[in-house]
């Protein structure tokens, strides 16, 4: 199992690369499914969950080639509706195959979802939208099984934001039979890359960017071409890893937009930003100022940030408190971040965090995605050497992470272990 090994490396300088969006292409590429024939998506990083869909895509019966940042997915002979447990148990998008599958041929039989381990994440809203459009749900043994004659437009009320379920409601309610509406959608920028994908195929829908999305059912879409939003999450990484260097930084191929509340924060903690178009160049502070994050379902501060912002407040000058309402069991990393020498104590879903002059080095534990990428950053800073393990974590999201730290001056070498 590899690991990274890591020296401290707090003079980072340069430019850095942000890839394409990987909670934007795995949606897209079950939407994939919806219009027969060859759809191809650019600017796609190869990542393990994406292999992952692309393995479940070809079970399910399309065709998928990966080349140079390039995906064709061609569907024409989709035809075996069912997502097996072997492969949803080890991603939790794997759901989104079920409102394509029951769209395009009437059923679906799909494992309840597995993935990283930040608590509960129930999938009750993607089924509750399946059975408003007419769809008839039954689980047995693990499995959801799913069946519909004719999806018929209807009005479906989501109890909270959900990214997961607006976008799966969204690909059954396309070819649905008259019209759909939804209230409460979720507005996060993977929403907005769904409905641009759906948009082109030749799907009729209005209020993008708002909670109330309005769908005109059609009967057909055609497979398309579409170049991928770039990884707020990943260029907000970068930006913290900016923030908690001694020199600028600057992290390209950005949509600062999609950023608007992070950059805020960094504002709050003392950091300079410059941005230039889809470039923001980070300047860090000479003492970072401790700054409170409360996280929210989009526009407010994203949850896949809260991890790797409590590292930068960990060496802030007082106290910050870092609170999650969006999971509110996402915290293992504070033990982890506590093991090098951070003092971190937590009152159920808020940390409360008192500075420090500076982390000592330690060997941690990576325990999901996103507490991958804030121990990655908290080596960086930590005097001496920091081994992080279980890294196959970080290789779900981030591709080629420690290359790209390392152009930039980090010190970051992958080990067999």
């Amino acid at each position: 199992m590899d690991k990274f090994i890591i020296e401290q490396s707090r003079d980072l300088s340069g430019k850095i690369y942000v890839s394409g969006a990987k909670n934007a292409i795995l949606p897209v590429m079950a939407a994939c499914l919806l219009a027969p024939g060859k759809s191809v998506l650019k600017n796609v990083p190869n990542l393990i969950d994406l292999k992952t869909m692309a393995h479940l895509l070809r079970v399910i019966g399309a065709r998928v080639d990966y080349e140079n940042g390039t995906m064709s997915i061609d569907s024409k002979d989709v035809c075996y509706p069912e997502a097996p447990y072997e492969l949803v148990s080890k991603m939790r998008a794997s759901i989104y195959v079920l409102g394509p599958l029951l769209a395009r041929l009437g059923t679906a039989k799909v494992s309840f979802p597995g993935g990283c381990a930040i608590g509960t994440r129930p999938v009750d809203l993607h089924l509750k939208a399946m059975e408003a459009l007419g769809a008839e749900i039954d689980l047995d043994h693990g499995y959801i099984n799913a069946k519909a004659d004719q999806l018929v437009g209807a009005d479906i009320h989501f109890e909270k934001s959900s990214v997961g379920a607006t976008i799966n409601a969204l690909m059954a309610a396309v070819l649905a039979k008259g019209q759909s509406r939804m209230f409460n959608a979720a507005m996060e920028p993977e929403v907005d890359s769904t409905i641009d994908l759906l948009l082109k195929m030749g799907a009729k829908i209005q209020g993008k960017g708002s909670t109330t999305l309005i769908i005109d059912g059609v009967d057909d879409l055609f497979p398309v071409q579409m170049d991928m939003i770039p990884d707020r999450i990943e260029a907000g990484t970068f930006l913290v890893a900016g923030a908690l260097s001694t020199k600028p930084v600057t992290v390209c191929n950005c949509n600062p937009e999609h950023l608007t509340v992070l950059l805020e924060k960094l504002r709050e903690a003392g950091c300079g930003l410059d941005i230039d178009g889809a470039d923001i160049t980070v300047t860090p502070p000479e003492k970072i100022k401790p700054t409170n994050v409360l996280t929210l379902p989009h526009p407010g501060f994203p949850t896949d940030l809260q991890a790797q912002f409590t590292v930068l407040m960990c060496l802030a000058d007082g106290v910050s408190f870092v609170e999650d309402t969006v999971f509110p069991d996402r915290f293992m990393h504070v033990a982890e971040l506590n093991r090098l020498q951070a003092d971190i104590q937590m009152q159920r879903n808020i940390a409360r965090i008192m500075g420090v002059e500076s982390l000592g080095g330690a060997e941690v534990m990576a325990t999901d995605l996103r507490a991958s990428a804030a121990l990655v950053l908290a080596g960086m800073v930590a005097e001496g050497t920091t081994t992080v393990s279980r890294i196959y974590h970080i290789d779900r999201g981030y591709d080629r992470i420690e290359e790209k730290l390392n152009g930039i001056g980090a010190k970051i070498r992958r080990e067999q272990g």
